[in-house]
């Protein structure tokens, strides 16, 4: 500390001693050399991210890009080995090639965050027995091949269509090393809750029921290469004969996996009479306390204990439900209880049909289109692709399943998209608004199109994402809603609170699940009646916790450091507080952990501040 203090002092002296010519001329070269080493780092790791692309054949297709497009990610064991040692080299050769100390702040950010990302991958790799391929309820094998060729993998020329077709024909061999490796887990006492299996084995065989498998309406894959083959020769793109012809081969193709989803409901079925259910979180686990406590640092990018991210999850749960009795008396109600008890009169229980779907599709396109003009005030960087809200492909579609969110292509001719799940009961009307400003505008649709743009700093920040960076944002985008004055009523706002109140419910919830021995029932009944969720919503999102520890504690802690990052920046600044520079310095610039969110914010007060 002594040494650097001396040569502080040691270099402001030099500075004053020397002509006011010359010490400009030394600052001038200080920046030169400054912006020379910027540039240089930002050409190693776009470099460095080429090759990383060339290992993720499905991130190059997310891209926008052909190359790989035949292929999947390799998911075996020695392919996720080589991919990490990659990744820990790389930040050997850039530490070797770059002093830290000599780069603008901008691109020690840059910096930081590649080899934080090589830190976040080791530790990764380290739950990786945790996390079997068909272990997750969002990200189950047998349900993401399809996806991703339905929901990202475009056709827009023949090449493409071709692509396609060699990834179904590649779905078998992925779907063998997914059994492979959740044998594995199995081996290791890592096991699937019995009603993920279930899933399972519903959901492979909905994806091989009707055509081209048998009678029936067309499968999902079968509708969606018709479909998009089609376009191709509508468009002028394809010949007709050509189109038979691939259409012809893309039909096998999807015949032959058959075989593979067979063997993958084998499995299934095999394993479901040791599958485990009522107490199935992660202390139930091999040495699951030390996973679990991974799985947050992961998802918070905090060092936040279990305990700690429960007891932040009960004070907020007290804090909302005070707001939400003071809103409920505005309106004219004697507390939350009671205005609940009004909406659910307006709102009885109905099923969703298609009329119901209809509504509810045009209705929340409509105000994604009517909160995009309401960003001006508050934004510099703005949205510039297509937001679209769209239903659920029918095999992943469940009642009270969770909507979510997809980036646009770095092009744009892929729109960013909201899903949203049209079976079971309808929701209160009132929550579709929250929703839309989470899942599009102000939030995840808004930031994912921005972020792909991306053109100044290394082409990684565009596809590099943290939880709760990301979900804090799009909770935060919530609040800012009500900011923009973007609800129509106060039955808007109220369900605004109460969608904050589902989040803070989470904190409780997943740590009670992971860290305390709560059995799935408890979480549903605390979800139900704490977090004011109905019951099938209860029991799919208790699920989907379970079987991805931590991730759900991701959008209430990002959102409170936001939160707090504003205050003090409003605090520190005053009058000079600028809301839209703000809001693009977190969103313009791509995800970041919290920690280095802080550092920036810190950062640009001090600059305001001059």
């Amino acid at each position: 500390m002594k040494m650097s203090l001396r040569f502080a002092v040691s270099a402001f002296s030099l500075a004053l001693a020397l002509p006011a010519s010359v010490a400009i001329a030394s600052d001038a070269a200080a920046q030169t050399a400054e912006t020379t080493q910027d540039a240089a780092l930002t050409a190693f790791l776009d470099a460095e991210f080429e090759a990383w692309v060339k290992m993720q054949p499905q991130l190059a297709t997310r891209l926008g890009r052909k190359d790989g497009g035949d292929k999947w990610n390799d998911p075996s064991e020695a392919a996720a080995a080589a991919q990490l040692k990659w990744r820990q080299d790389s930040v050997a050769r850039m530490k070797a090639k770059f002093d830290r100390a000599k780069l603008s702040p901008e691109a020690q950010v840059n910096y930081d965050i590649w080899e934080l990302e090589a830190e976040r991958a080791a530790l990764s790799h380290a739950n990786r027995l945790y996390r079997p391929p068909f272990y997750s309820r969002l990200y189950s094998a047998h349900s993401q091949l399809p996806d991703f060729l339905i929901n990202t993998h475009t056709i827009a020329d023949e090449t493409d269509l071709k692509n396609y077709i060699a990834r179904i024909k590649g779905m078998p061999a992925v779907l063998d090393v997914a059994i492979e490796r959740t044998k594995a887990s199995e081996a290791a006492g890592i096991r699937a809750p019995k009603f993920q299996v279930e899933t399972i084995i519903a959901g492979s065989e909905k994806l091989t029921s009707g055509a081209p498998f048998g009678d029936g309406p067309d499968a999902a894959l079968w509708a969606d290469v018709k479909a998009k083959t089609e376009a191709l020769v509508s468009a002028g793109k394809l010949p007709r004969a050509a189109a038979d012809q691939h259409l012809a081969e893309a039909r096998a193709a999807i015949v032959a996996l058959k075989p593979a989803y067979e063997r993958v409901i084998a499995w299934a079925r095999a394993s479901l009479p040791n599958a485990p259910s009522g107490k199935v979180g992660a202390l139930t686990l091999p040495d699951g306390a030390a996973y679990y406590a991974n799985e947050l640092r992961l998802n918070t990018t905090t060092d936040y204990t279990a305990e700690q991210i429960h007891q932040i999850g009960l004070s907020e749960v007290a804090r909302i439900e005070a707001e939400q009795d003071a809103l409920a008396q505005k309106a004219g109600f004697k507390d939350r209880s009671a205005y609940y008890a009004e909406r659910a009169r307006l709102n009885p229980p109905r099923q969703f049909d298609d009329a119901a779907r209809k509504e509810y599709l045009d209705s929340a396109n409509a105000f994604v289109k009517h909160t995009r003009g309401l960003l001006g005030p508050y934004f510099n960087t703005l949205p510039a692709y297509g937001i679209e809200v769209v239903r659920e492909p029918a095999f992943s579609e469940v009642a009270g399943g969770a909507a979510h969110a997809s980036a646009p292509s770095p092009d744009g001719a892929r729109p960013a998209r909201t899903y949203v799940h049209l079976v079971g009961t309808v929701p209160d009307p009132a929550a579709k608004y929250t929703l839309m400003c989470h899942e599009a505008v102000p939030g995840h649709n808004m930031q994912g199109d921005i972020q792909v743009r991306q053109k100044s700093g290394p082409q990684f920040r565009a596809v590099t994402g943290y939880v709760a960076f990301g979900e804090g944002w799009a909770l935060y985008a919530e609040s800012l809603c009500k900011e923009m004055n973007a609800f129509p009523d106060i039955a808007a706002d109220f369900m605004r609170l109460d969608a904050e109140l589902f989040r803070a419910a989470r904190l409780v919830v997943d740590t009670g699940l992971h860290a305390k021995g709560w059995t799935e029932d408890q979480a549903v009944e605390y979800m139900n009646t704490t977090g004011r969720q109905p019951i099938e919503r209860s029991r799919s999102e208790i699920r989907r916790y379970i079987t991805l520890p931590g991730q759900a504690t991701g959008y209430k802690m990002g959102m409170l450091k936001i939160v707090e990052l504003r205050q003090k920046a409003e605090k520190a600044l005053g009058p000079k507080f600028d809301i839209k520079g703000f809001h693009d310095l977190l969103i313009a610039s791509g995800s970041q952990p919290l920690s280095i969110l802080e550092r920036r914010v810190d950062d640009w007060i001090k600059r305001s501040q001059g």
